[in-house]
């Protein structure tokens, strides 16, 4: 259990007792406990269907944890107060195509209750900080993937959220582009955003503070990446992760 600090507040943006969400016969997510500290970008690293995609979910508010109990900045969830300060990138990107970046940000910019005179600061700024200044009053039907992606990140950085929910937010791009938001994710980080990333890429999950491996909706541990494969006796996190889960670890033979 994290430490309360002076105002009472527990040290965590977010924290899982027990968690688990159900659907019929179905446990997405299986009596899940975690911490994810403030200020740090927390990996959670798991093949499709482990429940990553449904945890992030109820993080956001937007489902309701079955069984256990949820908080997000010490505030049980869901929470509408405390999803203004939240900031979300799902997996597929909710935009509109037929409107403009500068209209779809000008839409969420009053859904989040931003200013009008900080919000055209905030869509320039975005704009510029993403490479998508040039793109701003181009219908987002024009956009390619690796667009529509900077732009949900916009989307979710607009109203500079405390806490950043991002589900797989590099699927699909470029090698390049993975870097450029990486190094956009841990600059947020250095100036105290909260990040809680799903990714199923071992090399991504090596970027992160702290990594959750996820499987079959149960966390099987959490630590730093090293402290990880210290923990399995292994050299990446692919063999780490095969250990917790219970499969073996081939060796690899060397070239003839």
């Amino acid at each position: 259990m994290p430490e309360r600090s002076t105002t009472g507040e527990l040290d965590a943006a977010v924290l899982a007792e027990g968690v688990s969400r159900i659907f019929g016969p179905l446990r997405a997510v299986d009596r899940l406990s975690l911490v994810v500290p403030r200020g740090v970008i927390y990996g959670l690293l798991g093949p499709s269907s482990s429940g990553k995609t449904t945890f992030l979910r109820m993080v956001v508010g937007a489902l309701k944890p079955s069984e256990g109990r949820l908080f997000v900045f010490d505030t049980p969830m869901p929470n509408r107060r405390v999803a203004r300060r939240i900031g979300y990138m799902p997996q597929a990107p909710a935009l509109y195509p037929d409107l403009t970046l500068r209209e779809n940000l000008r839409f969420f910019g009053a859904v989040y209750q931003v200013s009008r005179r900080v919000l055209e600061q905030r869509i320039e700024e975005l704009a510029t900080d993403l490479d998508l200044l040039a793109w701003l009053d181009h219908p987002l039907y024009h956009f390619s993937g690796g667009m529509l992606q900077r732009a949900s990140l916009a989307v979710a950085l607009l109203h500079e959220p405390e806490l950043l929910v991002l589900d797989e937010p590099t699927v699909g791009l470029d090698p390049l582009l993975r870097r450029t938001l990486w190094e956009r994710f841990r600059a947020l980080a250095a100036r105290g955003t909260t990040l809680l990333i799903s990714t199923h890429s071992m090399d991504e999950a090596d970027r992160c503070d702290l990594l959750g491996f996820l499987r079959g909706g149960r966390l099987l541990a959490s630590d730093t990446p090293a402290a990880l494969r210290a923990l399995t006796g292994q050299d990446s996190l692919e063999d780490a992760f095969l250990v917790l889960a219970g499969h073996p670890v081939l060796p690899v033979e060397p070239p003839r």
